[in-house]
């Protein structure tokens, strides 16, 4: 199973680092799979720990996407987030592209209830997804996408998640104007 979650690391000098990633899970184990080169993959390679933030804030996933990183923290964990897991390197399957970094989870804390999911936060993360891959998929196949997730967005979206996609679909333009010249 993936679940698409925020990832924090850091590094030997304490800096912390945010990313919003899909991480596998199978039972114990935790695989995260950061392409080359990352923050994520350097931080994990050199402290061997990280933690797994649990959140339905959508705005994060986007914000990390979009230069916005600056999320109240308490060390690795996000501050708003309903649970965490720390976990710890174990092994390495390398690969050239996308090493996958094996982790055991340490301690699993919940915070907040988990009160689910409306489409609109679900359209947000799938175009998050989308944006940290503008530059391996067609925009034309972007461009399709996104106006089927805004279907869901427009009937069930709050605020944050009017705001998060806004980021995006800002990053997208961005891309556009960037590379369609």
């Amino acid at each position: 199973m993936i679940q698409e979650l925020i990832v924090t690391t850091q590094n030997a000098t304490s800096i912390v680092h945010l990313a919003p990633m899909g991480v596998h899970i199978y039972q114990n184990e935790i695989a995260i799979l950061p392409f080359r080169p990352s923050t994520t993959l350097t931080n994990l390679l050199e402290t061997k720990i990280a933690v797994l933030n649990y959140c339905d804030d959508v705005r994060i996933f986007a914000g990390c996407l979009t230069g916005r990183r600056d999320w109240a923290l308490n060390g690795l964990i996000l501050k708003n987030a309903l649970a965490h897991s720390e976990v710890k390197l174990m092994r390495i399957e390398d690969d050239e592209t996308r090493p996958k970094l094996i982790c055991q989870i340490v301690k699993t804390e919940n915070h907040a209830p988990f009160l689910g999911f409306n489409r609109a936060q679900y359209s947000v993360l799938e175009a998050a997804i989308l944006v940290s891959r503008l530059k391996m998929l067609p925009i034309e196949k972007i461009d399709n996408e996104i106006a089927y997730l805004k279907i869901g967005l427009e009937k069930t979206a709050g605020e944050r998640e009017l705001e998060a996609w806004g980021w995006l679909m800002d990053e997208i333009e961005i891309f556009k104007k960037e590379n369609m010249k």
